[in-house]
């Protein structure tokens, strides 16, 4: 049992784990829709989430907190001046999961992570 164990390894090292994390994050923001397995699409919800969150402050602050997680700094430009203002009334659930199905290869449950249209 995994009782106050929260997040999944995705049989990877911590390090592997934030890189594939803080990757998936900036190509989300970037393009408002990437394709992933449901596994990696659920953890990086959550992150994509407090970054935009972070956009809809706007204060420096909040700039650099967001550079730590996004490796692109232009993604970061978008998120403070299109993503905060298109989310600013919105409580939270900038995101949304579309469950694809299984991939060829591998048989992995696929699902297609987008930000929710404008509110």
């Amino acid at each position: 049992m995994a009782h106050r164990i929260a997040g999944r390894r995705l049989s990877r090292s911590a390090s592997h784990r934030l890189a594939l994390f803080r990757n998936q994050v900036t190509d989300l923001l970037r393009h408002e829709k990437i394709v992933t397995t449901e596994a990696k699409a659920k953890e990086v919800r959550s992150i994509a989430e407090k970054v935009i969150t972070l956009g809809k402050d706007g204060t420096l602050h909040a700039r650099r907190r967001a550079l730590r997680i996004v490796t692109d700094k232009d993604v970061v430009t978008k998120i403070f001046d299109d993503l905060g203002p298109r989310f600013a009334s919105r409580p939270g659930g900038y995101t949304r999961i579309v469950k694809l199905g299984p991939r060829l290869g591998d048989g992995a449950h696929m699902a297609q992570l987008e930000l929710v249209g404008k509110e």
